[in-house]
């Protein structure tokens, strides 16, 4: 069920202390790329079980809608590549737009043709 969402994993003392515990020593310094790594991933996993076993509940319950509306909330679809494109051109969304004098300079003439375009693709995922 794993999709691109962010499970924040524990804190690095958090895991420095679990090392710790699991070696019988104090633990310090940094963590490798491996262990924040595997420390997501972890958290990640958890965090799926327990929606897993929350939505499986409601539906046992006869509260499939809702199931479905949880699983929605916790585990968005990350939005389409045409979605990403159409945000970056929307002039509006300043934060987000490519028109920003610290990025790459498009005219809006020539966004609003690119946005037009984006808009007749159909939706991927």
């Amino acid at each position: 069920m794993t999709q691109e969402h962010l499970v924040t994993p524990p804190p690095s003392e958090l895991v420095l202390q679990w090392i710790g515990e699991f070696f019988g020593c104090t633990a310090g310094g940094e963590l490798s790329d491996s262990e924040r790594f595997l420390t997501a991933r972890a958290a990640q996993w958890g965090a799926d079980q327990e929606l897993e076993t929350c939505c499986e509940w409601l539906d046992r319950e006869g509260w499939s809608g809702e199931s479905r509306q949880l699983r929605a909330a916790r585990r968005p679809k990350p939005p389409s590549l045409k979605e990403q494109a159409l945000a970056l051109l929307d002039p509006s969304n300043t934060y987000g737009s490519i028109t920003r004098e610290d990025e790459y300079r498009i005219s809006v003439a020539k966004a609003e043709i690119i946005r037009r375009a984006l808009e007749q693709l159909p939706d991927h995922e």
